[in-house]
């Protein structure tokens, strides 16, 4: 099995270099087509999403219904695709950033109650607690 590394994902999704987005999808349809599958880390999920936040200024929606739509394909598959899929379940549900939903959810699937935290956003989903000052 191969992995794929975020620039790849990024190509595929925002198609911002034409040749390298060309050879994406000719690499996929290859994948496809011989029914093979390719892997994704997690940390590639977290780093597209913030490429995408950050460099294209994409919309939290846009990029939830990307990743929906990336986890029904069959060529792929997510390393934590549990917490994957339950961080896209639950973001139309918060406004907490969708990387600290992503932590919060591979916290759990790993057996963790809460991920212990300073940052009070994230502490406003049952994912977190804040780490009280008077400790």
């Amino acid at each position: 099995m191969q992995a794929i590394d975020t620039n790849v994902l990024v190509r595929f999704l925002v198609n911002d270099d034409e040749r390298q987005a060309e050879l994406v999808y000719e690499r996929f349809r290859d994948a496809e087509n011989k029914s093979e599958v390719l892997f994704i880390p997690l940390l590639v999920i977290f780093e597209t999403i913030w490429v995408l936040e950050s460099a294209y200024e994409a919309k939290r929606k846009e990029i939830i219904d990307s990743l929906s739509d990336l986890m029904q394909m069959p060529i792929f598959e997510f390393e934590f695709q549990a917490a994957v899929q339950a961080m896209v379940a639950s973001a139309h549900l918060s406004s907490t950033d969708l990387t600290d939903i992503l932590i919060g959810q591979s916290a759990r699937v790993s057996g963790c109650d809460v991920v212990l935290t300073f940052d009070k956003k994230a502490s406003g989903i049952d994912l977190f607690e804040l780490i009280d000052q008077e400790f």
